[in-house]
């Protein structure tokens, strides 16, 4: 019923072997595909319970998943999940998740709770990001920027309801298969970072995109691009590419629908 991707690069055996077993007890899921856009073959990955599909070059991460997203269409499968290799959950999340989206054939795209391995919540709903949510977030003092950052990450409904969300993270997407097809799949033009922003306002347009509370999982974020100065560059320049392609302070859609979002949630 479900089919999985997770893409790695250079991933650690352990990690990714916890995440595999967890998904393996779960009688909801059909396939797994590990989708390696590592510089070197790994054959221990291959030894897993899942499809080993190494690409010998680093595509990038919505290039990657769209392998496995196109084989669940060409297998007619109602489901797909694309996760990160760092999250953690019970499997049985799954069949609640699938139950909910039976009945609501109107979402497109479900995101769970989502806390960091402390217990605190990940504030991962969000807007669609204007140039200056990016820019403060990323560059300024945290003190300059809270209220602004509060706005743009929704904390102020608490996380406790479910929502409709325009803009939901990437580690842990559960899609409607059909949603992915009428809406296309990841922009492969996006290397990485903001292909979960561009997916999900696309859906956005046809089905509901919802932050599901019911269930959660953890997740260790790492938050490479703060860290690591390629990274950093890699985010930046993509983040350029995607506000050239839905507009840089002048984006109707994003004002029109950061406005229905804010005001479903007052109401």
């Amino acid at each position: 019923m479900i089919n999985i991707s997770i893409a790695l690069y250079k991933h650690s055996l352990a990690e990714v072997t916890l995440l595999v077993g967890t998904l393996r007890e779960s009688s909801m899921v059909s396939s797994i595909f590990l989708i390696d856009n590592s510089p070197v073959y790994n054959s221990e990955f291959s030894m897993l319970p899942a499809t080993y599909i190494f690409n010998n070059k680093n595509l990038g991460y919505g290039a990657a998943h769209n392998i496995a997203i196109h084989k669940t269409i060409d297998q007619k499968l109602p489901y797909h999940l694309v996760v990160n290799p760092d999250i953690t959950f019970d499997p049985t999340i799954l069949k609640n998740i699938v139950n909910f989206m039976d009945n609501n054939s109107n979402i497109g795209l479900l995101m769970p709770k989502v806390y960091y391995p402390n217990g605190e919540i990940q504030y991962l709903c969000k807007l669609l990001p204007t140039p200056a949510d990016l820019i403060f977030r990323r560059f300024l003092p945290q003190k300059w920027t809270q209220k602004q950052i509060a706005k743009f990450e929704m904390h102020a409904w608490g996380y406790n309801q479910t929502m409709d969300v325009p803009y939901l993270s990437g580690c842990f997407m559960f899609l409607r298969t059909e949603a992915a097809r009428q809406a296309g799949m990841f922009d492969e033009r996006f290397f990485m970072y903001p292909e979960d922003i561009d997916l999900t306002r696309r859906i956005h347009r046809k089905y509901r995109t919802v932050f599901y509370p019911e269930v959660s999982v953890v997740h260790q974020h790492a938050q490479g691009s703060y860290k690591n100065l390629k990274l950093l560059v890699i985010h930046v320049w993509n983040m350029i590419k995607y506000f050239n392609k839905w507009g840089w302070f002048f984006d109707k859609e994003r004002r029109k629908v950061n406005n229905e979002t804010l005001k479903q949630l007052i109401n």
